[in-house]
């Protein structure tokens, strides 16, 4: 079984599966905080295959960043998929839909709409990390 067929084997009961050889690791966080929160403990996750319930644009650039090399998504926006195309990152999806909407169900998910006219992955976490923080601060 490759990388990417174990992670998403592995994702059923987790929001989040990221797999390299031996490596596996499963992450039950609402989001993308789980990528934030890998990436800003500074997990070495170059190489690794991940599986995600859900790929807007905001993951797909914190993939890129990470050095994340296949991508399934259960469900993929259009702009999640174009992104990881255009930084050559294969990607496969259950359902590709043309944006990924808010919690509530009314609106673009608000990461979403702080990455739009974002293409520096650098840029994008930098962003995606203060609009976390304002939405906490809320």
């Amino acid at each position: 079984m490759t990388d990417f067929e174990r992670a998403v084997a592995q994702l059923p009961g987790h929001s989040l599966c990221l797999c390299r050889g031996e490596e596996l690791l499963t992450e039950d966080g609402r989001g993308i905080y789980p990528m934030l929160r890998l990436i800003g403990e500074g997990r070495d996750l170059e190489g690794f295959s991940c599986a995600d319930v859900i790929v807007g644009k905001a993951a797909a650039m914190l993939f890129v960043k990470a050095g994340i090399r296949a991508v399934y998504g259960a469900v993929m926006s259009e702009s999640g998929r174009r992104y990881l195309e255009e930084h050559g990152i294969p990607c496969i999806y259950g359902e590709l839909t043309d944006r990924i909407i808010n919690r509530q169900g009314t609106d673009i998910c608000p990461m979403e709409r702080t990455v739009s006219g974002l293409h520096d992955p650098e840029e994008g976490c930098r962003a995606l990390i203060e609009a976390l923080a304002a939405m906490q601060k809320k």
